[in-house]
């Protein structure tokens, strides 16, 4: 074989092994660690009161923790994070009362609600956000 079609040869069989080593690892769309944000519509009293939502997230078997709040510089710590069968559950403590989400992985989204009760008031939110990266 001359030493040119030789060369292509390898360069040819080579091609699968050197895309497959620079390629960007897959991520596993089920894995919510990352950053997700977008709206978080407060209801009390009978308002509605539309607010942003930041979430940062590190997901891991069963396990949920991270930070959640308004915006990337007001974060409160995730506690008793947990993901089952697709729904998100976890609690976060601000600087008013203890607010319960309830999330569901939909279409690359989570959406759901978040509960809080303080001083006989309830307040419920629906929230959406969607992961920035």
């Amino acid at each position: 074989m001359p030493r040119r079609t030789l060369l292509v040869a390898l360069l040819l069989a080579a091609s699968p092994l050197l895309n497959a080593q620079t390629a960007p690892p897959v991520q596993d769309k089920n894995n919510l660690t990352g950053t997700w944000a977008g709206s978080f519509i407060i209801t009390m009293d009978g308002e509605t009161k539309d607010e942003s939502a930041h979430i940062v997230l590190q997901h891991k078997g069963a396990g949920l923790t991270g930070t959640a709040g308004p915006n990337a510089d007001q974060q409160w710590e995730i506690l008793k994070g947990k993901v089952d069968a697709g729904k998100v559950e976890f609690d976060v403590q601000s600087n008013g009362p203890l607010v319960h989400f309830t999330l569901k992985l939909v279409e690359g989204r989570l959406k759901g609600e978040a509960n809080a009760e303080q001083d006989g008031r309830k307040m419920t939110a629906t929230v959406d956000v969607a992961r920035k990266n």
